[in-house]
């Protein structure tokens, strides 16, 4: 009867699998992180046509007026005037008055899904149940002569450059309010978001969405250091003066139009 014998590996052979596993998984693991940051970047693209629909909805069934884009009411007219969503920002605020705040603002009515406003790169486990802002030029807050808040649909030039929505994710500060540039300063007024590759995903007046890497390393480094410093003021950041940064001009023009550039 022959005995056969099966042969162990060496200690050698043992270490060159363990050597060709690790680099395969340097080499894999770069490739499933992008995967899955494209998978939450669709994602987020998804919700933002989706809120852009909403919003162009809310106008052409309220007389071409823009929904209040602040998370507060600036008057008791609780139909035409109501924001669209309530202030959910409170310390202390739970998870079903945070809901409750989409479900009450004013274009919840043409969405009916919660998970549509926030972005999957939050957490639910942390109650992030909106991550998404308006920008201050579209119906969210008065500035100067430079900065006009617009009020009606029609009177929006350049729509398919124009921002409305955008994943900001809370960089702009707590309450979530609006996001904004300045018009003339080479200057960021809020952070700019962080949110996906060094970038984040903006919707536009025309319906469409579409994500931004940003290109200047220092807005990189603002965004990176406003994640890490939610609580601090603009105007503390070791990055206010950027000049000749094209991240902050091309902001402007999509927040306030070709006509906020510098003279």
């Amino acid at each position: 009867m022959i005995i056969r014998t099966r042969r162990a590996f060496t200690l050698i052979e043992l270490l060159v699998v363990i050597a060709i596993i690790a680099i395969l998984m340097a080499i894999l693991m770069p490739v499933l992180s992008r995967a899955r940051e494209q998978g939450k970047r669709s994602v987020c693209l998804n919700n933002l046509r989706s809120l852009q629909l909403a919003w162009i909805m809310y106008a052409d069934e309220n007389d071409d007026k823009l929904v209040n884009g602040d998370t507060e009411e600036y008057s008791s007219d609780r139909v035409h005037n109501r924001a669209w969503v309530l202030k959910d920002w409170a310390s202390g605020t739970t998870a079903a008055q945070k809901k409750q705040a989409i479900i009450d603002g004013s274009l919840y009515p043409f969405t009916k899904t919660i998970k549509v406003y926030s972005c999957p790169v939050g957490r639910i486990s942390r109650d992030e149940y909106r991550l998404y802002t308006i920008v201050d030029a579209m119906n969210c807050k008065g500035w100067d002569d430079k900065r006009v808040m617009l009020t009606k649909k029609t009177a929006i030039k350049d729509a398919p450059y124009r921002f409305v929505f955008l994943d900001d994710g809370g960089t702009a500060g707590a309450t979530l309010g609006g996001w904004t540039t300045w018009a003339v300063k080479d200057e960021w007024w809020d952070p700019p978001p962080i949110r996906h590759a060094d970038g984040t995903a903006f919707s536009y007046v025309d319906g469409h969405a579409e994500a931004r890497k940003w290109k200047d390393s220092d807005t990189i480094k603002y965004g990176k250091w406003a994640l890490e410093n939610m609580d601090a003021f603009s105007d503390s950041s070791p990055y206010p003066n950027q000049s000749n940064n094209d991240d902050i001009l091309w902001s402007q023009a999509g927040c306030w139009g070709s006509g906020a550039k510098r003279p």
